[in-house]
């Protein structure tokens, strides 16, 4: 569990990384017209990290809350991630995953089984939902490597 929370707590660093020292043409850059740009990645990113805290917090406090979910395609494209600050929302990333450090650092054995239910009936314990944070993450360090791997190659 310790090596999950240092992880979850790693992400901004990681994301930043990411993104560090990238050129707005290479952050912009889509590999395709239906494909993210690593700008929207890092909007998306945070768009879900918005929820996700919202979800993680009401396992903690809730008895058996009901957890939604959000239609990604419908915000990017809707909430014109183009126009929005990639560096507003990368901060907004690091709050989020810091207002979650003092309820990761004294959770109890009976908090990481606690569970909340979607509408279509599947169920997730606190320690489901926070691995899924820490592979979402994950998953989208990759995506912006293919991204940058993608920017080059179009460039060559």
């Amino acid at each position: 569990m310790e090596k999950l929370i240092e992880e979850y707590s790693q992400g901004y660093a990681l994301l930043r990384e990411a993104v560090e020292g990238l050129s707005e043409e290479e952050l912009r850059f889509q590999p395709a017209p239906d494909k993210w740009s690593i700008h929207q990645i890092v909007i998306h990113v945070t768009d879900s990290e918005i929820l996700s805290t919202h979800r993680m917090r009401k396992v903690l406090a809730e008895e058996e809350p009901l957890l939604l979910s959000f239609d990604q395609e419908a915000w990017a494209d809707n909430l014109g991630y183009e126009r929005l600050d990639r560096e507003q929302h990368l901060l907004l990333f690091q709050m989020l995953r810091a207002s979650m450090q003092p309820h990761l650092e004294n959770l109890t054995p009976e908090q990481l089984d606690r569970v909340g239910e979607y509408p279509d009936g599947a169920r997730y314990t606190f320690k489901e939902l926070l691995e899924s944070r820490v592979q979402h993450v994950r998953d989208h360090l990759a995506h912006i490597e293919r991204v940058r791997q993608a920017y080059r190659k179009d460039r060559v």
